[in-house]
């Protein structure tokens, strides 16, 4: 009988080696796996990677100076600003056959716009230059500086030429300049005039106000939770209900409510003066202001604190408390040393998803704000709606996203993430 073995690899049953068949069986099983979350992976980059870069992109694009004026822009560039002297008649014959193009691809108004937001006027100019400049004779009009300082003495102004050096380059950073109250100008960077500083303001008071509506939420919120995961389970499920019973309600309708009820001639208003707590030539002004935007913020946002705060405290055990008081200790000693500390991860939980939410907040704060209760995502909603400005918009949005981020950064520092529950 042999005593040999075979050395060999060990095979499937189908032949192949049992290594190169597992390897293949664990391909097919991360396949199937890929595919099943691919509609879902697919969903998020349409809707959340694209559109956030997109924005990103915005925030530095300035190609329309560039590609409206071809001729123009390379010539301008060795053009010296500070000897005081307009450019020379070569710059202005670029300017007259780039303007040609671009007023018959209507883009003369665009660029208009583009270094309005740079300095007033820019728009104007532009605009109505192009209905004359339509008629020029590129070929046989020449020299043209004179001609377009004939059409428009802006043209022999020389900071409409230093603006359009400045902001010549395809990509910029004015625009995260601007949404810091600051400004890229010929001499170099400057701060904005004072009539125009609000965006800081406006960053400074959304922060401000969402850590308030946060810390409104959570005293509300705490009480109402422990009742909730304290009481027997059926008075706990009708209780719930009417924690849930504003998602059924839609929320242009709760904030408009608030704008009746928070009004001089709204029904808190009555109540006050009907009780003799305020005269009636002495009605408090709680609309149009912060604490209007607080008050219906605090309420809509009330229920995202609740939840996460409830389905914690329902995990606590109560024999904990009875252990505490059977060795000594108080009602409050035993709440605060021994049920508050569990309940940290849901209020954690809680405060992420309120603070979160209220920075990006616009319908509320547009409703009841006024002009003393809005917050930068109004000013945001502004810029792409009325002023058109997309890329100041889309600074303004890329800044509110890195405050956000380091503010989860720290949080994550401090409290820690994997502290966080939602149940």
């Amino acid at each position: 009988m042999s005593d040999t073995a075979d050395t060999g690899p060990v095979l499937a049953a189908d032949g192949t080696p049992l290594k190169r068949s597992l390897a293949k069986a664990l391909r097919v099983q991360k396949t199937r796996a890929l595919m099943l979350i691919a509609p879902l992976l697919i969903f998020v980059f349409i809707s959340f990677v694209l559109p956030i870069g997109n924005m990103l992109f915005r925030s530095v694009e300035n190609d329309i100076v560039e590609e409206t004026l071809p001729l123009t822009i390379p010539l301008l560039a060795k053009w010296d600003a500070s000897t005081g002297e307009l450019p020379d008649e070569a710059v202005y014959d670029a300017l007259a056959r780039d303007m040609v193009v671009a007023v018959d691809a209507k883009n003369h108004t665009k660029l208009g716009t583009r270094l309005n937001y740079e300095l007033t006027g820019m728009s104007s100019l532009f605009r109505k230059s192009g209905r004359v400049i339509t008629k020029w004779d590129v070929d046989a009009d020449a020299p043209f500086k004179e001609k377009f300082i004939d059409l428009h003495e802006d043209w022999g102004n020389i900071e409409i030429w230093k603006t359009i050096q400045t902001h010549s380059s395809k990509f910029t950073g004015g625009y995260f300049l601007n949404a810091i109250d600051m400004q890229k100008t010929p001499d170099g960077i400057a701060s904005q005039p004072e009539s125009k500083q609000i965006l800081v303001k406006l960053f400074t008071r959304t922060l401000i106000m969402s850590l308030v509506i946060m810390m409104s939420c959570i005293l509300l919120g705490y009480p109402v939770a422990w009742i909730l995961a304290n009481l027997p389970a059926r008075q706990s499920n009708m209780l719930m209900i009417l924690v849930l019973l504003p998602f059924w309600t839609s929320l242009l309708v709760r904030t408009s409510a608030w704008k009746v009820m928070l009004q001089q001639q709204g029904v808190i208003n009555d109540v006050l003066v009907w009780l003799g707590l305020v005269q009636d030539d002495a009605r408090l002004i709680m609309i149009n202001n912060q604490f209007g935007t607080i008050v219906a913020m605090t309420h809509i946002l009330l229920p995202f604190m609740i939840l996460p705060m409830y389905s914690v405290m329902q995990t606590i055990q109560p024999t904990y408390l009875r252990a505490a008081k059977s060795l000594g200790a108080t009602n409050w000693t035993a709440f605060w040393r021994v049920y508050f500390p569990q309940t940290i991860p849901g209020i954690g939980a809680g405060s992420i998803l309120v603070f979160i939410l209220s920075i990006g907040y616009y319908i509320t704060p547009e409703i009841v704000g006024g002009t003393k209760g809005v917050f930068i995502s109004n000013r945001i909603a502004y810029h792409i709606s009325s002023s058109l400005n997309w890329g100041l918009a889309a600074a303004l949005g890329a800044i509110l996203l890195a405050v956000v981020m380091i503010l989860y950064w720290a949080y994550d520092k401090i409290v820690g993430i994997d502290n966080v529950k939602l149940g």
